[in-house]
């Protein structure tokens, strides 16, 4: 086990001194968050409640380590915006269960658009190879300062790039067999998937995100072009090691995302019974189950299932 190092006066000056250049360079010393009305800490915890769906004031206050009456403070105000919701716990009648208003959702929305703006202005004057660089360094900056649990881990989420589609069919075809027990001819079919992927690619209407650890690859998601008005979401995978970190989370988050922004009205994936995590994951984020069909497939008796998300 590695000891903790010495710090000297140079390195906390650094370290200080950087932080004062990236703040300056987002814009956090402006009296709103990106121009708006609401602060950092408003836009934070609206972001915190678009990407988990639902939770409570004292996750909050744990995962933003900031004090109960401060996130109470904070949600009051939202509250009587109208931008978020509450009610009681099923389990517990005194916690009570936050999420986004419809009214909040619109609202993260267009913060969600003004922060991809501001951020790709950031990112336009890099090259393609400097564009890679800052965002491999920011990466390395989260995992060194994250404590040393895994859930505390921090994790990048990046378009693919030339070598990564053989790192998601190793994936599916390693992942499958370990805990499904299905055979070879599943790494084949999503061999074939990822080979159409990359030759029709269109990134107008699809994307893609691969998610990395320390640099190591952990996952996989894929939104693919069925027609204009429909979306599908493939190629969806987490490594066991990256479990509880919410990658898979965040992942879909993102699919949805940009199938809201180009316009889809629909999303429609395809799984099947054994897969408990990825399921409630999906019913989750609202979609719901349309088609099931029992078959033998994969070496295995399974039953497929089409499960579909208004947009």
């Amino acid at each position: 086990m590695v000891g903790k190092a010495a710090v000297s006066r140079d390195r906390v000056e650094a370290v200080r001194a950087f932080n004062r250049f990236y703040t300056a360079q987002i814009g956090v010393l402006r009296h709103g968050f990106l121009d708006s009305e609401f602060s950092l800490t408003e836009a934070r915890v609206l972001y915190e409640l678009a990407a988990r769906g639902e939770t409570m004031a004292k996750e909050l206050s744990r995962d933003l380590n900031l004090d109960p009456g401060y996130i109470s403070r904070i949600l009051g105000t939202l509250r009587s915006r109208g931008l978020v919701d509450k009610r009681p716990a099923a389990v517990d009648r005194r916690n009570n269960i936050l999420s986004l208003s419809a009214a909040g959702g619109q609202v993260f929305i267009e913060l969600e658009k003004n922060s991809r703006i501001v951020n790709a202005e950031l990112l336009a004057p890099l090259s393609e190879a400097d564009q890679l660089r800052l965002v491999e360094a920011m990466s390395r900056i989260r995992s060194l300062l994250a404590k040393d649990d895994d859930k505390a881990k921090a994790y990048v989420l990046r378009p693919h790039r030339p070598g990564d589609m053989g790192q998601v069919v190793a994936l599916h075809g390693r992942l499958y067999v370990e805990m499904f027990g299905w055979d070879e001819t599943f790494e084949a079919l999503v061999a074939g998937i990822a080979a159409d992927f990359i030759r029709n690619f269109d990134p107008e209407w699809e994307c893609s995100w691969i998610a990395e650890v320390d640099g190591d690859f952990v996952g996989s998601a894929f939104v693919v072009k069925v027609d204009e008005n429909i979306s599908k979401l493939r190629l969806m995978i987490i490594d066991q090691r990256a479990q509880g970190m919410g990658v898979g989370r965040a992942l879909l988050n993102e699919c949805l995302r940009f199938a809201r922004r180009k316009g889809y009205k629909k999303m429609t994936l395809w799984t099947n019974d054994v897969q408990k995590a990825a399921r409630g994951l999906y019913a989750s984020a609202g979609f719901e189950l349309v088609h099931a069909e029992p078959g033998h497939d994969f070496g295995v008796d399974l039953v497929a299932e089409t499960w579909e998300l208004a947009l």
